[in-house]
């Protein structure tokens, strides 16, 4: 027997994995676009060649994927859905949930990605951009009387504006996961907080200095200022002993 690369008995694969591959590929490669209707179920069954049970399941694997909906009574076939970053935010918030990533890495990592996309901002944002941002800031002066809910949707708003001015689609993306995970995990916290009109006072001048620094196009200072911040805001959540990585970053740009 060789003493070289050793192998694992392979795994059956079901045919409903080979169905949704089929049509995420599909989707990957534009031949189906958001909008488009797949063929009818009685349709699929015939093309795949396959029972209607097993059709059923991809299918429902697909929906729970976020990437095809299907509508009671409808005659058509399932939709294709746009992208969107829904589904990877449950399953990022999963993560933490079941210990797979700590609280301090993912606020870290949010850290990073706020970071660098308002430091991307602040030298690439367009005037339109930067009224955008100005407008979420007023409104979520605005909601602080108003509650938790309705601050926590302006703040929503401006990190996307900032995303959007950073000119770069994977921080886009990525910011919208982290934050909604970090969101998820600790909103009725804040929300119920003995001080939350304090916390959100405390969030919003956060947003303004970053605001501040993007306008002057100082790109150091706004990382900077988003990442200290954030840390400010956030490191009650973590134990103090896991604090290191978030210090970390705060450290290096301070040095």
């Amino acid at each position: 027997m060789s003493d070289g690369a050793q192998f694992r008995q392979v795994a059956p694969v079901r045919l409903y994995q080979r169905i949704v591959e089929q049509i995420e590929q599909a989707i990957v490669s534009g031949d189906l676009k958001p909008g488009q209707r797949l063929p009818s179920e009685r349709e699929l069954v015939t093309q795949f060649g396959a029972s209607r049970p097993t059709v059923r399941e991809a299918l429902r694997v697909l929906e729970s994927d976020g990437l095809v909906r299907s509508r009671p009574g409808d005659p058509n076939g399932p939709e294709i859905l746009p992208f969107s970053s829904a589904g990877l935010t449950k399953q990022m918030t999963r993560l933490v949930q079941f210990d797979n990533v700590s609280m301090a890495e993912l606020i870290s990592f949010r850290m990073i990605l706020d970071g660098s996309a308002s430091s991307l901002a602040a030298r690439l944002r367009s005037e339109e951009e930067l009224s955008a941002m100005e407008r979420t800031i007023a409104v979520m002066s605005d909601a602080i009387e108003a509650g938790y809910e309705e601050f926590s949707k302006a703040d929503v708003a401006f990190h996307e504006a900032v995303a959007v001015a950073s000119r770069n689609s994977l921080i886009e993306v990525c910011n919208q996961v982290v934050r909604g995970a970090v969101l998820a995990l600790i909103s009725d916290k804040v929300a119920h907080a003995h001080n939350s009109a304090a916390l959100m006072r405390e969030s919003l001048r956060h947003h303004q200095e970053v605001l501040e620094a993007i306008r002057a196009g100082d790109g150091q200072a706004a990382a900077h200022i988003s990442r200290r911040k954030l840390y400010e805001y956030y490191a009650g959540y973590v134990p103090e002993d896991e604090r290191g990585p978030l210090l970390a970053l705060v450290d290096d740009e301070e040095s």
